[in-house]
């Protein structure tokens, strides 16, 4: 019988903080559900101090989450533990997270603080989270880099004090392979008490290694990956879930463990964490790209048409496509429009809020004729947006002729008050941008304009994402329509509305 290995998510903190990926707490739940029916061990919910927003979306995770461990983030400072535990106090089960840097250059750069104060420093923050929970996590931050027997020292006390599981973060996607697996069995192996704790991989993709990185750390002993959907993180982003998942359990002949989770779940978690953060997935992403189980070369169809094992190493239903077969239409009445939703991991806090998202439902059900679960997590990412909105699209006409000037007439509500404004240049799209900048007083740089189809067939919902850059700020925005240009305004307010937000949070490696 295989060992468990456990999976341990970060998409709601590390993931989060790739830029413009913010999430508001009622998408963070969302996620959270789904990686929840997904069988996932363990959901990092945040980094609680690093604002009020922070701490509120914890919470709200481990209020509502029964089947995963609710893990908060803090550093190796008191009113850090302090707050996480507080956050995670009402969840099911519940884990602190803390770390501190071990590297020369970091604890020298960084922290200006001795190894020996850096020991005690862990110590301290070890044993006062034990006064919230018995399930303590320890990182040295950058182990990548740091000093192998610095690394022994500081975790045989850290396990000491209390850590029952200890994660091996290569911080700055430094380590290679062979190098990060020889690290991982030489600690388990040196370490006096290794045996009471779990030993845990944490690998960053800046040279496209992280995957890679945490499999040797498992065939090494590790036997817990952290891991984001999409691979989402910050820089080049995190170990994809999807990934190691589907690669321990396809190559079983090589791997002594597996993993518990219901991976039929895991591509309608990259389509809802992709359509939350306006992160597109790319065609050849593995597992949960749209290339990533189609056959364009002949000899392969014809291969995989007599025998599909010739070309396919997993079946496409195993991670969840052709899975969305069960849709609604314009004469799903309400209730089973919230069961689907429910279903989906999506509550109302409200009635009003049901019966707007419904209202919006039979709108679009009057446009399209069958209504996939995409649809309608755009649907309620949309509907739950508004609810903090400074900026409002109201109604959108455009004149386009090909070969000619285009016009764009917009109305937006702004705080409340209604404006109009036009804006004549070459392209639609770009003629509405500029009527809906002209009533605002910031001027942000475009950094991305996508486009794309949230399900097939030519009365698709469109979906726009667009980055926006301001005063060092990058936010990306959201909008979904069956008319592009209206999709397009949108994705525009949205951003808008993203960047105008004074929201200050606090960055966990600062």
């Amino acid at each position: 019988m295989s060992e468990k290995l456990i999976i341990f998510d970060t998409t709601l903190r590390d993931g989060e903080q790739s830029p413009g990926a913010s999430m508001t707490k009622d998408e963070k739940v969302r996620i959270a559900k789904s990686l929840e029916k997904m069988k996932v061990d363990v959901i990092e919910a945040g980094f609680a101090i690093a604002s009020q927003g922070d701490f509120e979306a914890v919470q709200a995770v481990a209020k509502v989450v029964k089947d995963s461990t609710i893990c908060s983030l803090a550093r190796a400072l008191d009113k850090d533990i302090d707050r996480a535990g507080e956050s995670i106090k009402k969840a099911y089960s519940a884990r602190i997270h803390t770390f501190i840097a071990t590297s020369d250059i970091h604890m020298k750069m960084k922290l200006g603080m001795t190894p020996d104060e850096v020991v005690n420093q862990a110590i301290r923050s070890v044993k006062r989270a034990t006064k919230f929970t018995n399930n303590i996590e320890f990182s040295p931050e950058d182990a990548g880099r740091s000093d192998i027997d610095f690394l022994c020292r500081i975790i045989e006390a850290a396990i000491d004090a209390g850590a029952t599981t200890v994660n091996i973060p290569d911080t700055v996607g430094y380590n290679i392979p062979h190098q990060f697996g020889r690290t991982m069995k030489q600690l388990i192996e040196r370490i006096p008490n290794s045996d009471k704790a779990i030993f845990s991989a944490h690998c960053h993709n800046d040279l496209g290694l992280a995957v890679s990185n945490s499999l040797s750390a498992v065939l090494n002993g590790a036997r817990q990956i952290e891991c984001t959907i999409n691979g989402l993180g910050e820089r080049a982003g995190n170990t994809s879930l999807e990934e190691v998942v589907m690669a321990v359990r396809t190559r079983q002949d090589v791997f002594g463990c597996d993993t518990n989770i219901d991976a039929t779940g895991i591509l309608a978690a990259s389509r809802l964490v992709s359509s939350i953060t306006g992160f597109v997935v790319q065609p050849n992403k593995a597992i949960v790209g749209a290339n990533a189980f189609a056959h364009e070369a002949g000899i392969h169809q014809d291969g995989v048409l007599k025998h599909r094992e010739t070309y396919e190493i997993m079946k496409a239903e195993d991670v969840g496509w052709n899975n969305n077969s069960l849709v609604l239409g314009k004469h799903s009445g309400r209730n089973a429009f919230k069961s689907r939703l429910s279903e989906l991991g999506v509550e109302f806090e409200s009635d009003e809020d049901l019966n707007d998202a419904f209202s919006r439902f039979k709108t679009l059900a009057d446009k399209k004729h069958d209504i996939f679960d995409e649809d309608l997590q755009a649907l309620v990412s949309e509907t739950q947006t508004e609810d903090s909105e400074i900026i409002r699209l109201v109604s959108l006409k455009v004149s386009a002729e090909s070969g000619k000037v285009n016009t764009a007439n917009v109305k937006l509500l702004i705080n409340g008050n209604e404006h109009s404004a036009s804006a004549n240049t070459s392209g639609a799209v770009d003629a509405t941008f500029n009527a809906i900048l002209s009533l605002v007083d910031i001027e942000p740089k475009l950094q991305l304009y996508s486009v794309s189809n949230v399900t097939q067939g030519t009365d698709s919902l469109g979906e726009v994402n667009v980055r926006l850059e301001h005063e060092g700020k990058i936010v990306n925005g959201q909008g979904v329509d069956t008319d592009i240009i209206t999709s397009s305004a949108k994705a525009y307010v949205h951003a808008l509305n993203k960047v105008m937000a004074n929201v200050e949070r606090a960055h966990p490696q600062i």
